[in-house]
């Protein structure tokens, strides 16, 4: 076990992760869980967690967090009335199986594995943050099924092995078939919505029985750092949409992509 001064240290940039995830919720629209994942990665090895359940049990944790945060950030989004809740509906299928599907990887690939998942997508997410334009145009509006349920379905696959709320992928997909993009952050809160919930179960299942879980674990779900984070998370969503609706994006998108790059390079090392 690590000296108590480093555990608080540790809990302490749980919790300022915990800030930073949940002002993103209502920011970008998105879970936080692009923040979550790399610090619960980190935290987990000063814990000295098994490195063939770290990956795992860090995105099965952010999924789980991400349920009350995305539920928040979505309600507030609604009352402003901006959400295209015909878009979720058309989803509520889609989403979740997609998700399972992601369960069902998880369940069977390993920690490595998973690690570059996340490193791969992160660079094309960090990537189209930071060279994202407004004028970029694939259509005049989002299209019709099936090929709306299948953008769907590969959204809640994506997001799940990563352990995020599908924000971003949901942003660029409005905003490419000529969305506003305050729209499509206030829609994208709903799709963390149907990305956790059915991501919190698939996790559970997909980690019960697994050997060297920590304490106070649940399949792929972590509930310390759970109980820890979700206060946090739900305090500043709303700071989030108040921010959403009265800054402009493009500089925070740019500090976002460049993060998102970080966070590749550094699973990228991890796996040398």
């Amino acid at each position: 076990m690590p000296p108590l001064g480093e555990l608080m240290g540790f809990a302490a940039a749980l919790a300022g992760a915990g800030v930073v995830a949940g002002v993103l919720a209502g920011l970008f629209g998105i879970g936080g869980g692009a923040i979550l994942v790399p610090v619960f990665y980190q935290v987990f090895g000063l814990l000295q967690v098994d490195e063939a359940v770290r990956m795992h049990l860090s995105v099965g944790t952010s999924l789980a967090i991400i349920v009350p945060t995305s539920l928040r950030s979505f309600m507030a989004h609604k009352k402003r009335g901006v959400v295209d809740l015909d878009l979720l509906r058309s989803w509520i299928f889609a989403v979740p199986l997609g998700v399972v599907a992601a369960s069902l990887i998880a369940a069977h690939v390993s920690s490595a594995g998973l690690r570059a998942i996340f490193a791969v997508i992160a660079i094309l997410v960090g990537l189209r943050m930071l060279f994202n334009r407004v004028t970029w145009r694939l259509g005049a509006d989002l299209p019709p099924n099936p090929a709306r349920a299948a953008v769907g379905g590969v959204i809640g696959l994506l997001s799940a092995l990563m352990g995020i709320g599908g924000g971003v992928l949901n942003n660029t997909f409005m905003t490419l078939y000529g969305r506003p993009v305050h729209q499509a952050v206030a829609t994208s809160s709903g799709v963390g919505v149907l990305i956790s919930i059915p991501g919190l179960f698939g996790y559970l299942w997909a980690g019960w029985g697994a050997p060297g879980l920590p304490p106070f674990s649940t399949g792929y779900i972590n509930w310390v750092a759970v109980a820890l984070i979700i206060p946090i998370t739900l305090l500043v969503a709303p700071l989030g949409v108040r921010l959403a609706h009265a800054l402009d994006k493009r500089q925070l998108e740019i500090g976002f992509g460049l993060f998102m790059l970080l966070i590749a390079a550094r699973f990228f090392y991890s796996l040398i």
